[in-house]
């Protein structure tokens, strides 16, 4: 038996390796593969795959890698491209990536009714809804290791899609910025479930413009923010697994009607909800 061992030892180098994999020592192989798409949309969720153990750097930022060599990162709605992701081998070698972006056309949506006071807030309201805004991005800025973020999402809930990503908003006549999520049509009390796993974050029932609030963090700086709800039924720390019911939908905040917002991030950059979806099928 010894024998066989010491000759298969012996022998495993002799076998050619694979086309982007190299041998370490006793034959094993080891997959030293980057992969990148060639191409991504704007407000897409990337997901990469580099030998475990690399450096990669994007945007500024160190991304975490996984232990199976997945990465993560969002490109945002207004991002031009190309772009780079420099990654480094744990045998020193180092190799950029170069990612097209696909320019989306965003449309004009014109939305009526709101509150004046949420369109044009006096001072002393406008120092509110930034200290709440301020709370929400700090709950974003969350790079636990977990891969909650690797999962296929599932809708939240089942209805008409009645506000795009990206689009630009017209709000009483006054522009505004794009729409930074995908709004869901349904009646106000519609169970929202989880559409992946994840850890909650942030939760508050009643933020000025965006109403009942949810954060719920996937790991590696993804999240989804729940917005305009009418209950909550988590609260912060709490585990969550996919389609476990978070909260309710409501009108609550800056809303003509019952509707679910739900938006997602990759830490301050904000990706579109549908290509996420779009990526399971």
């Amino acid at each position: 038996m010894r024998r066989a061992l010491l000759a298969g030892v012996l022998l495993a180098p002799l076998l050619p390796a694979l086309p982007g994999h190299a041998q370490d020592g006793i034959g094993e192989l080891i997959d030293n593969r980057i992969v990148f798409p060639a191409s991504a949309s704007q407000g897409a969720m990337v997901i990469g795959k580099v030998p475990a153990g690399s450096t990669v750097h994007y945007a500024g930022r160190d991304l975490r890698v996984s232990g199976y060599g997945s990465v993560v990162f969002g490109i945002g709605r207004d991002e031009k491209g190309p772009l780079q992701v420099q990654v480094r081998r744990p045998d020193g070698s180092s190799e950029t990536a170069a990612i097209a972006v696909t320019a989306r056309d965003w449309p004009l949506e014109r939305v009526d009714g709101v509150p004046p006071k949420t369109v044009n807030p006096p001072p002393a309201i406008a120092e509110r809804i930034a200290r709440e805004q301020a709370r929400v991005t700090a709950a974003r800025q969350r790079d636990d290791a977990r891969t909650d973020f690797t999962q296929t999402f599932a809708w939240p809930v089942q209805g008409r899609i009645s506000g795009r990503f990206g689009n630009a908003r017209v709000y009483n006549g006054q522009p505004g910025a794009g729409h930074s999520g995908m709004d869901i049509a349904v009646p106000a009390g519609t169970p929202v479930k989880a559409p992946a796993a994840g850890v909650v974050t942030f939760a508050d029932p009643d933020l000025y413009l965006t109403g009942g609030t949810v954060v719920l963090d996937h790991g590696y700086g993804i999240s989804s923010n729940f917005l305009h709800l009418s209950r909550i039924d988590v609260k912060v720390g709490d585990r969550i697994e996919q389609g476990q019911v978070i909260a309710a939908v409501g009108a609550t905040g800056r809303a003509t009607g019952p509707h679910l917002h739900w938006g997602m991030n990759w830490f301050d950059v904000r990706i579109d909800p549908l290509l996420v979806l779009e990526r399971g099928k």
